[in-house]
């Protein structure tokens, strides 16, 4: 081979620098067949007409010296004429050979993968020689439909059918997408079991206490890509699966309860907004980015197909959508959108009765006077969204079945000026009522929110703070066509730039404060933070925010500003407003958890502002897939349009010396205050405002820290209040809780006066509520103040519906199978608490529950539950009675927050419920609630009172969701999850629906797994958990034998393993936590190696650790191979040769085919070999 590779030099023209022998087998071959493809092109006359016009490759005749003149005769030339035909006949069948025979196929399909340039040369002429060869069309044995397959994508050569039993099961019944379309399934799989893993995470996202850092769009586009390669499903499929677990996200919680939680807007938003996005992101990887030949080369290669499938996935759409209208249960709308989805139904049908009316028509008419039923549905609002992005067009109207029938003229005409977007876009002014109408209706196309944009930036004062109202109205929280461009417009407004002609010492954001005040208050809801978080711009919200906090804070508040309302806003008010959506960005009231996760940072060490601005400023960086990536480049935009540059803490410093307070204060009790210093002064000064009532507690309370009587001595209210900036009042606040606390704790300060002089505390200046909390959860935490008696009267008493919340709570946790312990021991013990937490609560609820006291009660709510979690049981169930009291339409959410502690105190209740899920999942339970296993057993209907006439069970999968955030010990989740026996019972079923099982099962753990710990847990897992437990002898495993439940627990752990990192790092390398993959899956692929070498003794069950290599080596060559391309080829080349020794030589030759250069002399000699024996 060698001399062969001299004299043709195929080393140099294919690039690739090796002497290894197999590797010029592959070259030569590629290289015959290569020549034979040219010379025939040439032959006929097409070579001309490829783009490289002439062949690499010496295939001109040479003239010989027999070769003279008179041998051209008629007779001879004919013959010649034949012959040439007869030899481009054969030449094109030998091709054919080539690509149809066992040994060249195979190397050729080598070729294909590991040398992708030369290969997309070489195909790129098999069209043209399909389409115009003469020679071919009178080929008997061949046609060009033939040809043309044998190089298709789908004609994998390496995965033919596997001689070894063990092996030949696995892929029967591992066969992806077996469990959507086997028919012989049972134990509650179905279609929708596919995309369990999807489900979780769109409501995992409802969670009102997550904020995510990562844009909805990213997460789920790269769970989707995810789930089709592991389901093999196509994108019809794929589609149609996005579609019913969006649908089943919304009908689950279609009648939310009350409660400061996401409300169906934000489910609404999901499956109209985000989920829309993901498929637009889906459809343009496909149709605009160009090849990257470092992906699977197979897949990216044929460029003479491009034209025929670049519209695929834009097709299965459509397809898809078509399918979902017999779905009739998932598409009837919420209450609240019935309006929106008749709109869209009437839109289509006027249009398909060719009555062309504008979006005027639509804002002045009533549904209803249609001459025809204009029911919409869920699918109408869908389909609007999509041609709102250019996914579909208006061909979509004339599905059969999608409008209702047509008419002949329009029942009435439309008003000349009615006030709305299309009236606003002819340029009438911005009157109260023309504000009031665009605030209330979403807009319907981009050139309106621009307008409106135009006018937030350029206006007059009043006009501007119309606008951000605007903004932040309607077209924020049902516009979900334009949604992306209302959340980048208000973020944009955030960040006012520098007018050219400001001259001022102060800031520029001064002269902004009515409009950031404005558009800060507007954005304060659950439900729109949620929103922002989908959108990615959490970080860039928190950016914008900081600087307001850092001009604010620092101003005396000797200014003041009207608004059009009439409301007066000071530095202080819109100081507090900013600071508290800036802390709910964070996690701030939640301590970091020290629980080790391997060698990795803990979770709460990355809830942080520095976080924040990292990922912002990481926005900002070019990078070479950005101009793929519709979604980066979104967020690189709004990032930039703030500041170009990178942005950090100590840009900040009132900012972080707050923050810097608020960690110590975490971490020790409070020190520092030194008599005479200014901070000292202004405790003192606070102190005597909010407890100026108190006829003889000024001098007691003030002892505290000073030593010395307050001389404010007598006046009115105001001067009382210190003139100070609001980032000098925040660094006193905590001595001051603290002087209070402990006077009260003393005895010389009653609860009633506590209360009434910390609510004073906040209401001066509410940014003082955040720093409140902070104490008290830090307090709580060092249990060194004695428990109070909620008695009712120097506390108040939950005694009223302590009972009552006790057993709404047993019926939440009834299909979990949890005891609930006692509240009380035969009821006649009186209630505690301790003296900071019943302190806090007894502050938050002096509050109304109203729109101006929201904002600030979303920010203590969170604390407060988290501070009564951490408490010994029953303090949650304790504070939710004192809380129905106050809120009783919050019952609902207030006792379902209480059930959540039962799991946080006692990690057995943890082990209980995780089986709750998997006994639901699989169908395993004869309670109602799970009788019919998969997702609608999981997860239910979620959760409220609206069903079965009160409160009913919750799924068990709802519980966890919601619980899981707050456990101090993640770890043991893997540990629980990886020696489960769920669904492993098998004899009782076929091997089939015990693999099935076994599917589901693993899903579901491996879901649990991603969301539980995120990367770090399973980094842990594989690098760490999993390598122990198969060195460890487990004896439970011995005395089952070695017989199928061996082989089957092999396959789950091997399909869970693979599900989660493919949760954590996606199947390609297009998500930036991709690169964090290779060093744990080398470090994982180098103990299996280690182990077949002989290396490592192993204690688990021989035919488990046969299954479990064979079947995650047979996934990663299936579903992830651009795993296998950043495994060392050495540990591929040890891992061949230990399956070889288990007789597993096809999974051998297909794992060395798919491992790039370094294997491909290895898979060659493997295939040669094969062959001779």
């Amino acid at each position: 081979m060698k001399s062969i590779d001299a004299t043709l030099h195929l080393s140099e023209i294919f690039g690739l620098q090796t002497t290894e022998p197999a590797i010029l087998v592959v070259e030569f071959i590629f290289s015959i067949v290569w020549q034979l493809l040219d010379a025939s092109l040439d032959d006929e006359g097409l070579l001309e007409l490829t783009e490289e016009k002439v062949s690499r490759w010496a295939i001109k005749p040479q003239e010989m010296e027999i070769d003279g003149d008179d041998v051209y005769d008629e007779k001879n030339i004919a013959y010649l004429e034949w012959l040439q035909n007869f030899n481009t006949t054969m030449a094109i069948e030998i091709i054919g050979q080539f690509l149809q025979h066992k040994v060249t196929s195979r190397i050729l399909y080598l070729a294909r993968r590991n040398m992708s340039s030369h290969w997309v040369n070489f195909i790129q002429s098999l069209p043209l020689l399909g389409a115009n060869s003469a020679a071919l069309k009178t080929s008997k044995v061949l046609t060009s439909e033939d040809l043309l397959e044998l190089t298709s994508d789908s004609r994998i050569v390496l995965s033919r059918k596997c001689k070894t039993s063990s092996v030949q099961k696995f892929h029967a019944v591992m066969a992806f997408g077996s469990l959507s379309y086997s028919a012989g399934l049972c134990h509650g799989a179905s279609r929708s079991d596919l995309w369990l893993p999807l489900d979780l995470v769109l409501e995992d996202a409802m969670d009102g206490y997550l904020v995510n850092t990562t844009s909805a769009v990213e997460i789920i586009t790269g769970l989707i890509k995810t789930l089709q390669a592991m389901n093999g499903t196509s994108w019809h499929d794929t589609f149609l699966g996005l579609w019913i677990s969006s649908l089943q996200l919304v009908q689950r919680e279609r009648d939310p309860i009350e409660g400061p939680i996401p409300r169906l807007d934000t489910r609404l938003c999901m499956l109209l907004s985000i989920i829309i996005l993901v498929v637009a992101d889906l459809i343009e990887e496909e149709e605009g980015a160009p090849c990257d030949e470092k992906e699977y080369g197979s897949t990216t290669i044929n460029h003479w197909k491009e034209m025929k499938f670049s519209r695929k996935r834009r097709d299965d759409l459509v397809s898809s959508l078509q399918v979902l209208g017999d779905y009739q249960g998932l598409l009837a709308p919420p209450k609240s959108v019935v309006s929106a989805a008749n709109q869209a139904a009437a839109r289509a049908m006027l249009f398909v009765s060719g009555i062309n009316v504008g979006s005027a028509y639509f804002e002045c008419v009533n549904i209803k006077d249609m001459p025809i039923s204009c029911s919409g549905n869920m699918r109408h609002l869908i389909v609007e969204a999509c041609i709102a992005r250019n996914l579909l067009d208006t061909s979509a109207y004339f599905w059969p079945g999608y409008v209702n029938g047509r008419i002949n003229q329009l029942p009435y005409s439309v008003p000349a000026q009615a006030p709305g977007w299309s009236s606003f876009m002819k340029g009438p002014p911005l009157t109260s009522v023309m504000i009031n109408a665009l605030a209330s209706s979403p807009a319907s196309s981009l050139a309106e929110l621009e307008k409106i944009f135009e006018i937030a930036v350029n206006g007059s004062e009043d006009e501007k703070i119309s606008a951000a109202s605007i903004l932040c109205g309607a077209s924020l929280i049902r516009g979900w066509n334009i949604q992306e461009y209302t959340v980048q417009f208000i973020t944009r407004l955030m960040s006012p730039p520098v007018p050219a002609d400001f001259s001022g010492s102060d800031s520029h954001l001064i002269d902004y404060a009515p409009m950031l005040n404005v558009l800060i208050c507007g954005i304060a809801s659950v439900d729109c933070v949620q929103i922002f978080s989908f959108h990615g711009l959490v970080p860039q919200l928190a950016c914008s925010l900081m600087p307001i906090c850092e001009v604010f804070g620092s101003c005396v508040p000797n200014v003041s500003w009207n608004l059009p309302s009439g409301e007066e806003i000071s530095p202080h008010a819109v100081f507090s407003n900013a600071f508290a959506l800036l802390l709910k960005l964070w996690r701030f009231n939640h301590p970091p958890i020290e629980h080790g996760v391997g060698d990795v940072p803990t979770v709460g060490s990355q809830l942080t502002p520095e976080y924040l601005l990292l990922v912002r400023n990481s926005h900002l960086l070019s990078s070479e897939n950005t101009h793929k990536d519709r979604n980066k480049r979104r967020l690189s935009e709004v990032a930039s349009s703030s500041s170009p540059e990178p942005v950090f803490l100590d840009s900040f410093p009132k900012l972080k010396v707050w923050y810097r307070q608020h960690q110590r204060c975490i971490a020790a009790t409070l020190s520092g205050l030194i008599n005479g210093t200014t901070v000292h002064q202004t405790v003192d000064g606070l102190l005597n405002m909010i407890f100026r009532k108190i006829h003889k507690g000024s001098q007691s309370i003030t002892s505290v820290t000073s030593g010395s009587s307050s001389s404010s001595g007598a006046g009115n209210e105001n001067s009382l209040k210190p003139n100070l900036p609001a980032w000098d009042i925040l660094e006193a606040v905590p001595y001051v809780v603290d002087a209070a606390l402990t006077a009260c704790a003393h005895g010389r300060l009653s609860p009633r006066e506590l209360a009434t002089g910390l609510k004073d505390l906040a209401d001066f200046l509410p940014a003082s509520l955040a720093t409140i909390a902070s104490y008290f959860s830090a307090e709580v935490s060092r249990c060194v103040w004695k428990p109070v008696v909620m008695n009712g009267m120097d506390w108040p008493s939950p005694a009223a519906n302590l009972s009552n919340v006790e057993e709404h709570i047993k019926k939440i946790l009834a299909a979990t199978g949890v005891d609930v312990p006692r509240l009380s021991a035969g009821g006649s013990s009186l209630a505690t608490l301790p003296l900071p937490l019943a302190a806090f609560v007894s502050l938050t609820i002096t509050y109304k529950i109203d729109k101006a006291s929201e904002r600030f009660m979303n920010l203590a709510g969170p604390a407060l539950e988290s501070l009564a979690a951490d408490c010994p049981w029953p303090c949650m169930p304790i504070v939710a009675s004192l809380w129905t009291q106050k809120a009783k339409r919050w019952f609902d959410f207030l006792v379902f927050s209480a059930s959540r502690t039962v799991f946080l105190h006692n990690s057995d209740a943890t082990v209980q419920l995780l089986k709750s899920c998997f006994t639901a999942t699989l169908g395993l339970n004869i309670a109602p609630i799970s009788s019919n296993g998969g997702v609608g057993a999981l997860l239910g209907h979620g959760f409220g009172s609206h069903f079965c006439g009160g409160l009913s069970p919750v799924a068990p999968g709802i519980l966890y969701l919601r619980i899981y955030r707050s456990m101090r010990d993640i770890v043991f989740i893997t540990e629980e999850l990886k020696t489960s026996k769920n669904g492993l019972k098998y004899g009782q079923v076929s091997l089939a629906a015990a693999m099935n099982r076994v599917k589901l099962a693993a899903s579901l753990a491996a879901s649990l797994v991603w969301l539980s710990g995120g990367h770090g847990l399973v980094q842990s897992l594989i690098k760490e958990t999993l390598p122990s437990w198969f060195i460890s002898v487990h004896r439970s495993d011995r005395e089952e034998g070695s017989g199928p439940v061996a082989m089957l627990g092999g396959y789950a752990l091997a399909y869970f393993t693979v599900l989660c990192g493919a949760f954590a790092w996606g199947v390609d390398s297009s998500s930036s936590a991709s690169k964090r993959r290779p060093k744990i899956l080398r470090s994982h692929m180098e103990f299996l190696a280690s182990a077949l070498d002989g290396k490592i003794s192993l204690g688990c069950d021989g035919a488990t650790w046969h299954a479990y290599v064979s079947g995650l080596v047979s996934l990663m060559v299936g579903c992830t191979p651009n795993w296998v391309l950043e495994v060392d080829v050495d540990v591929l080349r040890r891992l061949s040769k230990g399956l070889r020794q288990w007789d597993e030589e096809e999974l051998a030759l297909a794992l060395l085919g798919i491992g790039g250069v370094g294997t491909m002399g290895a898979a060659a000699e493997l295939i040669i070999e094969h062959c001779d024996s």
